[in-house]
């Protein structure tokens, strides 16, 4: 199970805690807590896009203390600009070497509201504080799209797969290239091209120009056949 809870403080915009909830479910994250929410925006925020399960379960929560209770360490998300910070911080990017010191802790990463963010009080109730990198002149970044980068990289440390594996590329042994030189080298002469060149040397062009185009098996086939056809029709 995925060990990490999500808790929203006092969120104000229900397009924003449906794409909240979207990110999560994206992403493999699917306890969602919300702290002392606005009540008409909670209500309105009944839908999101494969999510509907993360929002129908999401837990309320009158102050965040409660929804903390029974997690073993939080996160506090701040830009950090203006704050005194007197807990540890954690960069975005290090949630690996994070995650490698405590595998498995049910931890609460919290986010504070689009207007203003986590109040003082809130970063210091956390165990230490996590920050995303950006540039001093935009600091900050819309709730929604924090969460979805809060989530995609700590899946990613977690070991996230996707869910289709890459394909794997197949090069072609240096026999099946060769037979690719001759084939290029014979269309050369067939049409009357670098005929005064040694033949050893239009073949070590032809194999520069191969090497440097890191072609696969399917694609070296593929000149070839090209190349057979085109000398026959020459001829």
């Amino acid at each position: 199970m995925n060990p990490f809870v999500i808790i929203l403080v006092r969120p104000r915009d229900p397009n924003n805690i449906g794409a909240c909830a979207r990110a999560m479910a994206n992403f493999g994250f699917n306890e969602l807590r919300i702290v002392d929410p606005y009540n008409p925006v909670w209500q309105e925020a009944v839908s999101a896009v494969g999510a509907q399960d993360i929002l129908k379960n999401a837990r309320l929560f009158s102050t965040l203390a409660e929804a903390l209770e029974d997690t073993e360490f939080s996160l506090a998300t701040t830009a950090l600009r203006k704050r005194v910070i007197e807990q540890e911080i954690l960069f975005l990017p290090d949630m690996g070497s994070f995650l490698q010191k405590a595998p498995g802790r049910r931890t609460a990463i919290v986010f504070g509201n689009e207007k203003s963010g986590l109040s003082g009080q809130d970063i210091a109730r956390c165990n230490a504080v996590l920050n995303i990198p950006t540039t001093s002149r935009q600091p900050s970044i819309n709730l929604a799209q924090a969460v979805l980068l809060v989530c995609y990289e700590t899946a990613k440390s977690m070991g996230l797969k996707p869910l289709r594996a890459a394909k794997q590329t197949v090069y072609p042994s240096d026999a099946q290239r060769e037979v690719v030189v001759r084939e290029l080298d014979s269309l050369f002469l067939s049409a009357g091209l670098k005929e005064d060149w040694p033949a050893s040397t239009r073949k070590n062009l032809i194999r520069s120009v191969l090497s440097r185009q890191n072609l696969d098996r399917s694609a070296l086939f593929l000149i070839k056949s090209l190349a057979e056809k085109l000398r026959q029709h020459g001829k």
